[in-house]
């Protein structure tokens, strides 16, 4: 084991923090928490993980209920198309893999909604393979070990093989805690990392540009949310696991009460990704639960 290894599993040992997806080795339970986590931060995933878990256990009882009932329990999380992937998901392991989720890498990456990430993400706190688990924070970090800007195919390489053999577990939560604390996008704590002096952006005096800036596994900026479709989505959404919208009622749920168009057309992705459907009383319902089941009145 190489030195910087030692050094970052003795801190991670230390320092660690208690999420509650890291107390279990419950492959289901490892992808839910993974597809929480995308796009969403820890304490906002945190806060809604046992809620959703309890809803939904296993990939039996998230299979076996209507896809807007997991739109349901997603309430809070953002990014809703992921409890669309995550039901479409708890299908295919159901009916292809009697229940449980594959431990190889190919059948994972098959699954809908579940990428390179999420897929290395269950091999390795779920059944401890020693594979690299590649997100915002690990992309950063490498690209800063390296003091150069990452290619997609060489980031997941690296990654790899800077695993210890048998500590993939440990090592990646290390990784992803170093990332999110200390190697952060903006103002990189670096008196405080355990490695520093293996980090060749450090040694070199942290020279502009920033190695992780456009590296692979580390995104740019997102576009703006306020007054964009993504928020308008959100609120539909939000007004549907009230009840159904009635059509008359889209502009207003969506937030763009003068701007009916608009809102039918974000209804109809709505529909088109899955998360909703029209009715045929012409209101929008969450997919998979009927009028009679979600209308509520509206004034």
């Amino acid at each position: 084991m190489s030195a910087r290894a030692a050094r970052l599993l003795a801190w991670g040992e230390r320092t660690r923090r208690d999420l509650p997806w890291r107390r279990t080795r419950d492959p289901w339970a490892v992808l839910v928490a993974e597809l929480m986590l995308q796009q969403t931060q820890a304490v906002r995933v945190a806060a809604r993980y046992e809620a959703v878990l309890r809803a939904l256990p296993t990939p039996e009882a998230c299979a076996r209920v209507p896809v807007g009932e997991v739109v349901r329990a997603w309430a809070g999380l953002g990014y809703n198309r992921r409890a669309v992937s995550l039901h479409r998901a708890a299908v295919v392991v159901t009916e292809r893999h009697g229940g449980r989720l594959p431990d190889d890498l190919a059948a994972l990456l098959a699954l809908p909604g579940v990428g390179p990430y999420t897929a290395r993400a269950v091999l390795a706190f779920a059944f401890e393979r020693d594979v690299g688990v590649v997100d915002t924070n690990a992309g950063r970090v490498l690209a800063r070990w390296e003091g150069r800007t990452l290619r997609p195919r060489e980031v997941q390489v690296l990654a790899d093989a800077a695993v210890p053999p048998g500590a993939g577990w440990a090592w990646n939560q290390a990784v992803l805690d170093l990332g999110a604390t200390v190697c952060r996008r903006r103002r990189p704590r670096c008196d405080a990392c355990p490695v520093r002096e293996s980090c060749a952006w450090a040694s070199a005096g942290w020279p502009e540009p920033d190695p992780a800036v456009g590296s692979a596994g580390v995104p740019g900026s997102q576009s703006r949310f306020e007054g964009s479709d993504r928020q308008a989505r959100g609120r539909l959404v939000d007004a549907l696991r009230a009840g159904a919208v009635p059509a008359a009622s889209l502009a207003g749920a969506a937030g763009w009460p003068s701007d009916g168009e608009r809102a039918r057309r974000v209804a109809a992705g709505l529909v088109r990704d899955g998360l909703a459907a029209w009715a045929p009383d012409g209101s929008l319902t969450l997919a998979g639960l009927s009028p009679s089941r979600t209308t509520r009145s509206r004034r």
